[in-house]
């Protein structure tokens, strides 16, 4: 049995990977971390990892860019995997991301569903035959409480596009003014609205005809099931290193 500490736990996605992980019969959540202590969770919650003093074997977070350094301080410090779910990261916090990776082994991802990362895994292959003949816009919507923009999934996917394309290409995010587009763009818009769970489309607009490849997250459950999976994997894994979901669906090919 995999024992999960959960950092964010009080939140909205902390709490259904609460839920969630009751479906799971190779892993527990063992006590959560969140400065909003709740009731309602059937573990421990302690307002600060620092105040933790429960065994764990995998740290799943799922609360925002801002707690980054000090979870990952705190991995260091007890030498065990780091899931990390949350987004909106600057480069800094990138790079100290890769850094860490060399010491302890350390999940990130932009998007945890399986769907997504099926399309970003298709993108790689499609996008170097469509390029030249297809222009390229993602959208991506979410709900009017969610703090960064683009979200990381849009980031995610045009990074995975600009890296499949051999010329130069560039982020273009929102239009705006008098121009005509360039064929090197990657246009990237944001919907901010409602409560919109989080859909994102890609869009191959050519001459003749349009390509969309489209993903409607309908339940956060999806993302749950998915940060819960990687808890799994990343459970069995001692060597340091950098993961994600490639690692956790086997879809390196």
């Amino acid at each position: 049995m995999i024992k999960v500490l959960l950092h964010g736990c009080s939140g909205r996605m902390g709490k259904v990977i609460s839920s969630t992980a009751l479906n799971f019969n190779t892993l527990k959540i063992v006590a959560g971390i969140d400065r909003f202590k709740t009731n309602e969770l059937d573990y421990p919650v302690f307002t600060s990892l620092e105040e933790c003093t429960v065994d764990y074997d995998v740290l799943l977070d799922f609360s925002s860019a801002a707690a980054l350094k000090s979870l990952l301080d705190f991995s260091k410090k007890t030498k065990k995997p780091i899931v990390i779910c949350s987004t909106g990261f600057t480069q800094e916090d990138l790079n100290l991301i890769d850094e860490t990776s060399n010491l302890i082994p350390l999940f990130r991802s932009g998007n945890m569903s399986v769907g997504i990362n099926l399309i970003n895994n298709l993108l790689r292959k499609i996008t170097p035959f469509l390029y030249n003949n297809y222009d390229i816009e993602i959208v991506e919507k979410h709900h009017n409480q969610k703090l960064d923009s683009p979200s990381g999934t849009a980031v995610l996917l045009a990074d995975t596009i600009k890296e499949s394309i051999s010329e130069e290409t560039k982020f273009v995010h929102g239009r705006e003014g008098i121009a005509k587009r360039e064929h090197k763009e990657i246009g990237i818009h944001a919907v901010r609205g409602g409560g919109i769970v989080g859909d994102h489309e890609v869009i191959f607009a050519g001459t003749g005809e349009v390509i969309e490849l489209t993903h409607k997250a309908i339940s956060r459950e999806v993302f749950a099931v998915g940060a819960l999976k990687a808890c799994e994997y990343m459970g069995n894994i001692s060597e340091a290193g950098l993961y994600n979901m490639d690692d956790v669906l086997n879809l390196k090919f």
